[in-house]
């Protein structure tokens, strides 16, 4: 009997455990979840009599190992800082590793010992990174293998509201990370146009954006992701003239989202304390410059004069010129921030989320030069089946399967950008409503 071992059974859990439980009794296989609280695991195995819910102590070295021995593979579903702990103790122990986050410098250190011992440690198999590279290499392959060549890729992605729940003036909830939404973007972000390097400040992030049509989705707002450079190599581009991969917010969000970047209102960096009484119109004041006697509002816009009528209503909407108390007064800025999003932007029990995802190719060949746009829309069923879980647990639990099935032969350090990966995972994922529909038209300069 083949054992999986799930370590986390948050957000993202759902379908991956539903689709291993569902094979699970006729691929003679147990899959044991494993969570901090054994009530969560235990809701997600649902009295599958091929499952097992435990509790697990990530800090406890001994209870790790033991559970891990126990296993033929494991999944990490746990914050992406645990995954190394994870991982070096399944190459200790000689078990595979599969998660759905970004392959670290820590792996990656771990490579060669990963090659010697004959095992599969896949990374990035989730949304993004997973379904992002796979549907990507899979068009490049496709076009390279016709003798065409690669002249421009841009791929936006995003974790947003399915349209019938865009139900406040910011058309935006919380369907994810919050502390990942605040933080977004911080840094410099790098990207490749017109065969030359750009680099956008944090501060300039949201004020350069591209408009992103969805035929069933309509329009949203795409900007630079952090680190678009690499992708070259990864993706085999390496005389590719435009590079570019970013984030997806619906239109209006970023502008707005802007007032807060440029405030300061999203950093980190710092701790500070304020009254217990500090009211939101308080807290907004903090970021802006003295005056004896304007307004808040006075202030607001002329310190940033591009504020229109539309982001003066999302700030108010949030009470930022109300005289409500602080639900939180003490962190940082970006600390105090978030909670006062998590308030209001918290989804309700009828909201549904929505993922989108586009590829954005120009490709020059004997036929002149064309454009391929590959979209795909998947909308959540509920809060606990939700289009995040579905395209980031999904993808992962695919691979799995595969691998017990012995049709996945590859080892090593890996991320799912051959062949191998990425045709069948993408073929399995059609069959569960997660696919790209695509647009080829001839490219009018």
């Amino acid at each position: 009997m083949q054992t999986i071992l799930i370590i986390g059974a948050g957000k993202s859990s759902s379908y991956l455990i539903d689709f291993l439980l569902d094979s699970a009794g006729i691929k003679n296989r147990k899959v044991i979840v494993a969570d901090v609280s054994v009530k969560i695991a235990a809701e997600k195995i649902k009295s599958n009599p091929f499952a097992t819910a435990v509790a697990i102590d990530i800090d406890n070295p001994e209870e790790r190992s033991s559970w891990i021995q126990k296993s033929d593979i494991v999944i990490s579903m746990l914050p992406a800082f645990l995954h190394s702990v994870i991982a070096k103790d399944c190459l200790a122990l000689g078990k595979h590793f599969f998660t759905a986050s970004y392959e670290s410098e820590e792996l990656r250190k771990l490579a060669s010992e990963i090659k010697v011992k004959n095992l599969l440690f896949l990374n990035e198999c989730g949304l993004d990174p997973g379904i992002d590279h796979m549907s990507a290499m899979k068009i490049i392959e496709q076009e390279k293998a016709k003798g065409n060549e690669i002249l421009s890729f841009k791929s936006f992605c995003g974790g947003v509201l399915a349209p019938e729940s865009e139900d406040n003036p910011w058309k935006y909830k919380f369907t994810w990370n919050p502390r990942n939404v605040v933080l977004a973007g911080q840094g410099v972000s790098r990207y490749f146009q017109a065969g030359q390097i750009k680099c956008i400040p944090y501060h300039k992030l949201f004020e350069r954006l591209e408009t992103v049509n969805f035929t069933q989705a309509g329009e949203f707002d795409g900007y630079a992701n952090r680190d678009s450079l690499k992708y070259k190599t990864i993706y085999g581009l390496d005389n590719i003239s435009t590079l570019l991969r970013g984030t997806l917010r619906r239109s209006g969000f970023c502008q707005a989202w802007d007032v807060f970047v440029q405030l300061g209102m999203t950093d980190d960096s710092y701790q500070i304390d304020f009254k217990a009484d500090l009211t939101y119109r308080g807290f907004l004041n903090t970021f802006l410059p003295y005056h004896p006697s304007k307004s808040v509002e006075e202030k607001l816009q002329e310190y940033l004069p591009n504020i229109n009528i539309e982001i003066l209503s999302k700030l108010e909407w949030l009470g930022f010129f109300s005289n409500k108390t602080l639900p939180k007064t003490s962190g940082s800025p970006a600390a105090l921030l978030q909670k006062i999003l998590e308030e209001k932007w918290q989804l309700s029990p009828k909201d549904k989320d929505m993922v989108v995802l586009q590829h954005q190719f120009i490709i020059n060949g004997a036929f002149g030069t064309k454009e391929i746009i590959s979209s795909l829309v998947c909308i959540g069923e509920n809060q606990e089946y939700t289009a995040m879980a579905k395209t980031v647990g999904l993808p992962l639990a695919i691979a799995v399967d595969l691998f017990l099935d012995g049709k996945i032969k590859s080892r090593g350090l890996q991320i799912p950008i051959d062949q191998e990966f990425y045709n069948p995972i993408l073929e399995a994922m059609k069959s569960e409503g997660v696919f790209f529909e695509e647009i080829e038209k001839p490219n009018i300069q």
